[in-house]
């Protein structure tokens, strides 16, 4: 069964050894653990519903559970039980027609409608808006079918609400993938992937959503759009471009029709160390604008590198005489760790690991072969889980992410990183902060950074403080002209920012297709733009 305040399984469970909490103590201090909230408390606290239909079911505990995502002020509700407005019903459609009847139904009820897909948010998606007027959400999560496959042109068709491994299983039997895999990927859906121009951890191979999604379906107060289905266009603007990123501002996208591959031939990931940061992303670098189309290239600094190596189940004789190894070569305190993902038919990959270990020679890498490549792909998904362990010692976690123009990438990891540490240093307090580089295009890099902290006393102050982080190192992201999401979408926690990369009259534009979707301002309000 699925965690209803956290992320994953119940029965999940990411166990950090004693070199790992050790490191943590040693970085953070002693973690501050409180008493959660029970469900059985929370549920009191659900408010009676504002609704009499028979399309919205008023179940309480189905509410709460499409209310809340994964952004950190959800995991506080969650946690403490100070939970803000849930949802006054939910449907459940089985199809593109019901999802058409419960538009209908909040219309006719004057409700605001919330989409749901899998729950995997981070950024505020979700968050239910306070005021005089019903909310509903309107949950896919029954549409998970994959419905046709055209060998001729390499596309299938699934209801939106078919999750990562939904897509994958299905596709499987037909010799076909898509490629998408998010970390988010044991629950987001194809059609959260359109929403917020989701990018998979091996996009530099499959793509990211834009070059997956070639046409869809889209349910708005106003009628239903089609958009897509031919491979190219030159008669006006791409109307898929403007639903991919849309969040619910628009309308429901029930139907996704995806470009997909045969599946692989050969994949597996390989570990190399640089001495420093800059060699790496240097090499990096070299080998995305060599049009070297490995599946991933994932670049950790020198601090996540040794964060990896300590929480990684590894044993301590282990790691030390890796870093003897890597010492005597010239990777010591500052090295840093690359993983490659190399993807296709044996002989493409056979020469992209030699233009691999070329490439990390050159630039004084240390390649170590596959061992911590396969212990990455095993765990890959299991990342999430930590959060869950680290809460109940007493440490609360967060991530944001950027995409910047090469010469911006070391600038704003820094000053990302320096803005966190002061938010906490204005508190007496400190926090573990590093930083990847999670994707790489010919111009410029994603940068994905992840934060640990103890825990305040009180939920409010990890509220105030948390919202001080956001702050802090969303202005370093504007500042260096970087995006305000390359993978997580906008939603409410970074609305605010928006307009900064869209300028005033992008932003007017977004508002007006807004409003010519939905008049009557049902859809989603206060995410995308306030």
């Amino acid at each position: 069964m699925r965690r209803w305040n956290g992320w994953g399984e119940d029965d999940e469970n990411y166990v950090l050894g004693p070199r790992a909490l050790s490191y943590l103590r040693e970085r953070l201090g002693p973690g501050r653990p409180r008493r959660d909230a029970s469900r059985s408390y929370v549920l009191r606290a659900v408010p009676e519903s504002r609704i009499d239909s028979a399309v919205f079911s008023s179940d309480p505990a189905a509410r709460l559970d499409h209310s809340l995502a994964q952004s950190f002020p959800d995991w506080i509700e969650m946690r403490s039980g100070r939970i803000g407005p849930v949802a006054d019903g939910i449907a459940f459609p089985n199809s593109h027609d019901d999802v058409v009847r419960a538009l209908a139904e909040a219309k006719r009820i004057g409700a605001i409608v919330v989409p749901y897909g899998g729950g995997t948010s981070v950024v505020g998606h979700l968050r239910v808006p306070s005021g005089e007027r019903p909310v509903v959400n309107i949950s896919l999560e029954k549409m998970n079918r994959l419905r046709s496959v055209d060998d001729t042109t390499m596309t299938a068709v699934f209801e939106a609400g078919t999750p990562g491994p939904g897509v994958e299983r299905q596709l499987a039997s037909h010799g076909y993938l898509v490629g998408h895999f998010p970390q988010s990927y044991e629950y987001s859906t194809i059609g959260g992937w359109v929403v917020t121009r989701s990018s998979g951890q091996q996009s530099y191979r499959y793509g990211r959503i834009e070059s997956i999604f070639h046409s869809g379906l889209l349910a708005t107060p106003r009628g239903d759009l089609v958009v897509g289905h031919v491979p190219a266009s030159s008669a006006g603007p791409d109307l898929r471009e403007a639903l991919m990123g849309s969040e619910g501002r628009f309308g429901i996208l029930t139907d996704v029709t995806a470009r997909v591959r045969r599946l692989p031939e050969h994949e597996s990931f390989h570990g190399v160390f640089f001495p420093a940061w800059q060699a790496g992303i240097d090499a990096v670098r070299e080998l995305v604008q060599n049009d070297q189309y490995f599946s991933m290239l994932r670049l950790s600094n020198p601090l996540e590198t040794k964060t990896q190596l300590k929480l990684a189940h590894i044993p301590g004789a282990a790691v030390a005489a890796l870093d003897a190894v890597l010492g005597a070569r010239g990777a010591g305190a500052e090295k840093c760790l690359l993983m490659a993902g190399i993807t296709g038919t044996r002989k493409e990959c056979a020469l992209l690991k030699a233009s691999l270990r070329a490439v990390a020679r050159a630039h004084g890498g240390v390649y170590v072969g596959r061992r911590l490549g396969a212990a990455w792909a095993k765990n890959r998904y299991r990342g999430p889980y930590v959060r869950n362990t680290l809460w109940d010692l007493g440490y609360g976690v967060d991530t944001l992410e950027t995409c910047v123009m090469w010469p911006e990438a070391t600038p704003t990891m820094h000053d990302i990183e320096r803005a966190v540490r002061d938010a906490f240093a204005a508190a007496n307090e400190r926090v573990h902060a590093f930083t990847h580089l999670s994707h790489v295009y010919r111009q410029g890099c994603s940068i994905y950074s992840t934060f640990i902290f103890p825990l305040a006393a009180d939920p409010d102050e990890d509220l105030a403080r948390w919202h001080k982080l956001k702050a802090s190192a969303s202005e370093a992201i504007v500042a260096h002209g970087g995006t305000i999401s390359h993978q997580h979408g906008v939603g409410i926690d970074h609305a605010p920012y928006l307009r900064a990369e869209k300028g005033d009259l992008g932003i007017d534009l977004i508002r007006a297709m807004a409003g010519e979707f939905d008049p009557d301002g049902m859809m989603n309000p206060g995410k995308l733009f306030a």
